[in-house]
């Protein structure tokens, strides 16, 4: 009866955790057809402006637009350094009656460094879209953000991210991306939003979202069908929602490694990075499957075909029965050599967890047809990437290796230039061009009217979102306020600045026609971009500007009369007239000739020093005697005497 009792029990206790597993299955298939209806019901909402039933107020956003009297604008001057061609300076925001009057907008450029991290990329303007004081505004607003229209392939996607007043960050899937918004056609990110803030167009890595019954789940990534995720049943205690993405790695990439550094030569091939993120509350219970690509060595492929090649060579003169079994025995060998090179080839798995890289020892790795490969995993891990090697290499080296390509798909080479219009002289564009398309932009620039200055820095690494922090050097500073200026670098937008120029020593360079000065530029990463202290500059350029003569009437300028040479002399100390004197380039005779004419005194030894000069000067070549004696008072020590003497 004990027994019969315990068998009852069992019983029981199953019973109930079928029930149980059946009840958490039906809630996760409701929840997933909630979402897919709301998201439906988002799509399928009727936006016609002029619907009487909606009775919406429109605020637009524009710099130099004209569009149609139904939109309610406010004008903005906008910041040059960012822009993309083609695209309105414009946003629009459309909400309930009296929205025009409820919200502030601004354009926040400056702030784009904080719109991106990671492999993301900025593809809009940045704008702040706030709540006047004291207004109060019905939610959901819809915005609409005009973006750079580029080409996002399988991998990547468009959308919009918000960052609100206490800094938190959400990305938003628009319900559109192209549409007519005043007047003109164009890629458009519209969302529908609860909350304001910061408001940008991000090109990002597409997300796939999927749940996880407690059944198991069998996925094949619609971005690649080749990478899949085998679930089995009971791998997690209760349905969990999960998301991956996934980041190709351009052979490019791993070319340009193994050239820096010898170490990852016996490194053949890699899969993409795949970032996987899972409840942390939920670890797993049972192995996770995974399948990635990570194509064999291609040159013993080639090999392989290079023999079989000299083979046919040497067999193309037997017959045709003798040539079939020659090639099916040159096929199967062809096969077996190929097979046995794979099977030399080591794999390898790194997982990313706690901010590092790290070797997967205890992880075996299986080839499989067509270059997959396919592995256990029973821990979750934030970021995946197979390697497949000729030779076993350091951890240490493959974490470094693994670090370096996750760098590089980030970084872009950046060229900095300099250029300028013939028409202003004392501006200058500083613009970080990609490097890739350096001719394409230059050729721009100059259609433009800009013409190049004589130096180009060499190449870069940067990333979006990066910033470069200019000072000036020498005699050219910049005018006004520029002079902590901060080029942030987007590679699918204008990354460039316009400054104005001045000298800071109207004298200096005296010798040639142009102010001299250098333009140093200090890197600032984007997640160090709230620090002060700079490291050393990336790169210096020559920099001039062009001296602006001013040619006033001969009588009034290089006459010299002597009641302004007496009035200077009067001005001038003993010492001064000894420093005077050769500065003024005058042989020690004319100096004692002096002091034998105009006696103990220092006003007519100076007056007699200058009249001596003056009277050198007057067979000479044609040159302004003002400047040259204004920039000797100045090199001596008394640069208000010059002063004086060019307002004279």
């Amino acid at each position: 009866s004990g027994r019969e009792r315990h068998d009852t029990l069992v019983k029981i206790l199953l019973s109930v955790e079928d029930d149980v597993q059946n009840l958490t299955d039906t809630l996760a298939r409701i929840v997933a057809k909630l979402n897919e209806e709301i998201l439906q019901f988002h799509k399928e909402e009727p936006r016609d402006a002029a619907s009487p039933e909606q009775h919406e107020d429109h605020l637009m956003l524009h710099n130099q637009t004209r569009f149609p009297r139904r939109f309610s604008s406010v004008n903005l001057l906008l910041n040059s350094r960012l822009g993309c061609p083609g695209v309105p300076d414009v946003c629009f925001v459309r909400g309930p009656p009296g929205l025009a009057g409820a919200l502030r907008c601004e354009v926040a450029d400056a702030l784009s460094c904080l719109m991106v991290r990671g492999s993301e990329e900025l593809v809009s303007r940045v704008v702040r879209i706030q709540v006047r004081d004291g207004a109060r505004l019905p939610f959901p607003v819809t915005v609409v953000v005009p973006f750079c229209g580029s080409y996002r392939g399988s991998y990547r996607d468009v959308s919009v991210k918000i960052v609100d007043e206490v800094g938190g960050r959400s990305y938003v899937t628009p319900l559109a991306t192209e549409g007519t918004y005043g007047g003109q056609w164009g890629s458009f990110a519209e969302v529908r939003v609860y909350r304001l803030g910061l408001f940008a167009v991000v090109s990002c890595l597409k997300r796939e979202n999927y749940t996880v019954p407690t059944k198991g789940l069998s996925l094949k990534l619609n971005m690649d069908p080749r990478i899949c995720l085998n679930y089995l049943p009971g791998c997690f205690a209760t349905p969990v929602i999960a998301q991956t993405m996934i980041q190709p790695l351009d052979t490019t990439l791993l070319s340009a490694a193994k050239s820096r550094t010898d170490a990852y030569h016996s490194v053949v091939s890699t899969s993409p990075v795949l970032y996987l993120t899972h409840p942390s509350t939920q670890p797993l219970r049972r192995p996770l499957t995974l399948t990635l690509p990570c194509p064999p060595n291609p040159q013993k492929n080639h090999g392989g075909r290079h023999e079989e090649s000299r083979k046919d060579q040497t067999q193309e003169d037997k017959s045709a029965s003798q040539g079939r079994r020659v090639k099916s025995s040159r096929e199967t060998l062809a096969s077996s050599v190929k097979s046995q090179g794979i099977s030399e080839e080591l794999l390898v798995v790194m997982g990313w967890r706690d901010k590092q890289w790290s070797l997967l020892d205890q992880v075996a790795v299986r080839n499989l047809q067509k270059g997959l490969v396919t592995f256990d995993l029973m821990e979750i891990f934030d970021r995946l990437l197979v390697l497949r090697l000729r030779s076993p290499l350091q951890p240490s080296d493959l974490s470094s290796l693994a670090e370096e390509l996750e760098e590089s798909v980030r970084s872009h080479a950046v060229t900095l230039v300099l250029q300028r219009r013939p028409e202003e002289p004392d501006a200058v564009l500083v613009a970080a061009l990609p490097s890739r398309d350096l001719s394409w932009e230059l050729s721009k620039l100059r259609a433009q009217g800009y013409a190049g200055l004589p130096e180009a820095s060499s190449q870069l690494s940067m990333c979006d979102g990066d910033q470069l922090v200019l000072r000036f050097g020498g005699n050219v500073a910049a005018a006004g306020d520029q002079s902590h200026q901060r080029l942030t670098f987007h590679a699918q937008l204008h990354s460039r600045v316009l400054l104005r120029l001045t000298h800071v020593d109207p004298y200096g360079n005296y010798s040639s026609p142009h102010y001299k000065g250098t333009a140093s530029f200090y890197k600032v990463t984007r997640e160090r971009a709230d620090r002060e202290q700079l490291d050393r500059p990336v790169c210096k350029l020559s920099l001039t500007l062009p001296k602006v003569r001013t040619n006033p009437a001969t009588s009034q300028v290089d006459s010299l009369p002597d009641s302004l040479l007496l009035r200077l002399s009067a001005e001038l100390s003993e010492e001064e007239v000894a420093r005077l004197v050769p500065s003024l380039r005058l042989c020690r005779s004319a100096a004692q000739l002096v002091k034998l004419r105009a006696g103990e005194s220092p006003s007519a030894q100076a007056f007699h020093v200058l009249a001596m000069w003056r009277r050198g000067l007057t067979a000479a070549s044609r040159r302004p005697k003002t400047s040259q004696l204004a920039r000797c008072l100045a090199r001596m020590g008394r640069p208000d005497l010059a002063g004086e003497l060019w307002q004279n």
